[in-house]
């Protein structure tokens, strides 16, 4: 099997309105098996279209998507993907959400349960099994949501902003969290954000993305060792990388 978990090659997207929204344009990148790699870029520059081509759910104007070689266009499934917004069904309990695409992907809702409980205290989640999602925190409502997405059986997740509507402190501590659940779990994360810190945080590649229609501007690796803190994002090399972002961003 490739050790390419990702492939965009030549991605265009135009979104059919009048008059037409040239989105993305010749769009490239790669994402390697098992590594974590973040989308960065301005508001509004086509991050949230590319995932949503990435997952099936768009068609492109141009260009193609695969996931382990195989296309994604107009064939939901071959990653699990968690948009910007929760999702949360209000009519169903903690436990019944955290299933939820694992029982559409074909597993037995028994066995979904069995796989969730196992998963419920390193997500922050034990005891709150049967609460209802209006009883949880911004927090907790995040890491259920992304328990949803884990459970999925796909070796490929799909990130759009997951923290992006969450205060500073909660958001600090969902991002050492996250590093913790993807040390041991070893799938392949391909996250959107717009902040350059949580992705040099969190990252081991960081593409960088220009403003509408979005273009890949810029491939920057991250090499710091891990476990990552957030404090490491002001020492004097990520200060560089950093620099390099942003003169990224602007030249954009």
């Amino acid at each position: 099997m490739s050790e390419v978990a990702i492939q965009v090659e030549s991605l265009g997207y135009t979104y059919p309105s009048e008059p037409p929204l040239e989105t993305l344009v010749d769009v490239s990148m790669e994402v390697e098996r098992g590594s974590f790699v973040s989308l960065l870029g301005p508001s509004g520059c086509g991050k949230s279209t590319l995932m949503q081509v990435l997952a099936g759910l768009l068609v492109p104007t141009s260009g193609t998507t695969r996931i382990d070689g195989e296309s994604t266009i107009e064939r939901p499934g071959f990653a699990a993907f968690m948009p910007q917004r929760d999702l949360l069904l209000p009519w169903r309990r903690a436990e019944a959400n955290a299933t939820l695409g694992a029982e559409i992907s074909g597993i037995p809702r028994e066995e979904a349960r069995r796989r969730a409980a196992e998963l419920y205290e390193r997500f922050g989640l034990e005891g709150f099994e049967h609460s209802w999602p209006s009883e949880l925190s911004g927090g907790m409502r995040q890491r259920l949501a992304l328990l949803r997405t884990f459970l999925m059986p796909r070796g490929t997740l799909l990130l759009d902003e997951p923290f992006g509507a969450l205060d500073a402190l909660t958001r600090r501590e969902m991002q050492q969290w996250l590093q913790d659940v993807w040390a041991r779990d070893g799938r392949t994360v391909l996250l959107v954000t717009h902040d350059v810190d949580e992705a040099l945080l969190l990252s081991d590649t960081v593409y960088v993305m220009s403003p509408r229609p979005g273009r890949i501007v810029d491939r920057i690796e991250v090499g710091f060792d891990r476990p990552r803190k957030s404090t490491d994002t002001t020492g004097g090399e990520v200060a560089k990388l950093k620099e390099r972002v942003f003169a990224s961003l602007e030249a954009g």
